[in-house]
């Protein structure tokens, strides 16, 4: 048990961080009312919840402040909860959903098909997929949205997430029970469940089975749901000891699956935002199934397999630059980045203050994208869908973490589609449609 004076310095460093990451609450909150929030949470670690990549003690402070009334949350908070009512009657999703049956035969494993490769035959009953297939590079085939498991995961990720926040902030049960039906559908009850593995992602017919590529379905956003159970799991209404353990246990079969597999073993080599995104799942399924060692392993050795490989001196990234999208490759690319840094945090890896022997780090390649994303500069790399909003996330990342340039330039930044709410749920998130591959 912490005794008053450990309580009263913790309840000083949360109350302190959160007023500087907060920003422009300082006005509305005061910083009596911050200190006292801290203060109860600090009292009651219950309160907390282990998530992975969000900060916990930030979350229960927020909370308190939100249903105190403060008014600078109010609007990100009718954002989020515009946002989750509309997954009140959305869904549940299941893998089972499809009409197509993958590879094994088995309809519980996902699958996945490749958009660029097309078939050179009409469909018959002996060739339901008309191969050969042949690649048609940028042009995407529309028939594979009738594989419908990538849509719906997606679907499922988001209604989880904003549920549990929206639950989490104003503690409606409905909301709650509403993602713990959600999460059960598409991970627990037998009938539907999907298989902990990802051996049939970006198939092509009659080519490949799956591809370490498609991977990326679930890197790039399943560390939400990560935090959403852990939310969930301080006691939410509607979700059981039971579910709880069921998904502790297909989240350690899963990460089993990525760390052994030759589609994740493939995914982890590569060398671009694949391979962040791989990271960034791979250690926070470490973190969230108790594997802390294993987690700060992960991070520890991203310092040189990503820092190092990724990010130039003058901060840019060389890979995504490349790109026709650059500027949505470097966000989409320090979006996994910077979640991996928060990540760190919890095990003790400051990977935001690394400096690779170029004199390249974190800092700098979110410094990069400001003049552009505040319209200060044009963007003068390829882009062929310049949007300014795109890097906001990643901006109030680095703003959090201590990045004088990001400090400033947080009041000048667009707000994305439908409004900013990094005060409620303040991790980066990929805020452009374009999908990340």
């Amino acid at each position: 048990m912490l005794r008053r004076p450990a309580l009263q310095a913790m309840a000083g460093v949360v109350a302190a961080a959160l007023a500087l990451a907060l920003g422009a609450l300082a006005p509305s909150a005061s910083a009596a009312q911050t200190s006292d929030a801290a203060a109860a949470v600090a009292a009651n670690p219950s309160l907390v919840p282990r998530t992975v990549v969000l900060d916990g003690k930030r979350l229960a402070v927020t909370r308190t402040l939100v249903r105190a009334g403060v008014p600078a949350l109010r609007a990100p908070l009718s954002e989020l909860l515009g946002q989750a009512d509309s997954y009140l009657t959305a869904g549940p999703w299941s893998v089972t959903d499809k009409p197509q049956t993958p590879p094994s035969g088995d309809k519980h494993d996902y699958l996945s098909e490749a958009p660029y490769w097309w078939p050179t035959q009409p469909a018959t009953a002996d060739n339901p997929w008309g191969c050969p297939y042949v690649q048609k590079d940028g042009v995407r085939n529309p028939a594979i949205d009738t594989v419908t498991d990538h849509a719906e995961r997606g679907e499922m990720f988001n209604a989880v997430y904003d549920l549990t926040l929206a639950w989490w902030y104003t503690g409606k049960a409905e909301y709650a029970q509403r993602a713990a039906l959600d999460l059960r559908t598409w991970f627990i009850d037998p009938a539907t469940r999907m298989n902990p593995n990802l051996d049939y992602t970006q198939f092509i017919p009659c080519k490949t089975d799956g591809r370490g590529i498609g991977i990326i379905d679930f890197s790039q956003q399943y560390t939400d749901v990560l935090d959403a159970l852990a939310m969930l799991n301080t006691g939410a209404p509607g979700w059981s000891r039971d579910d709880e353990s069921s998904m502790t246990d297909w989240n350690a079969r899963f990460l089993s699956w990525l760390r052994t597999s030759q589609n994740g073993q493939d995914e982890a080599a590569a060398t671009n935002n694949h391979g962040s995104f791989f990271d960034m799942q791979e250690a926070a399924l470490a973190l969230s199934t108790g594997q802390s060692a294993l987690a700060r392993q992960i991070v520890v050795a991203a310092e040189r397999k990503r820092i190092d490989d990724q990010v130039a001196g003058d901060g840019s990234l060389p890979q995504e630059l490349s790109r026709t999208r650059s500027f949505h490759y470097s966000t989409f690319d320090l979006v996994a980045l910077t979640r991996l840094a928060m990540i760190g945090q919890r095990v003790g890896v400051d990977l935001w203050h690394y400096t690779d022997p170029a004199g390249g780090n974190l800092f700098k390649a979110v410094d990069l994208l400001i003049p552009a994303a505040t319209g200060k500069a044009a963007w003068t790399y390829p882009e062929l869908e310049f949007q300014a909003f795109a890097a906001t996330d990643v901006i109030h990342a680095a703003a959090d973490a201590g990045d004088p340039a990001a400090r400033a330039a947080v009041p000048e930044l667009p707000a994305p589609p439908g409004g900013d709410i990094w005060p409620l749920r303040p991790a980066a998130e990929q805020l452009d449609p374009i999908s990340g591959s």
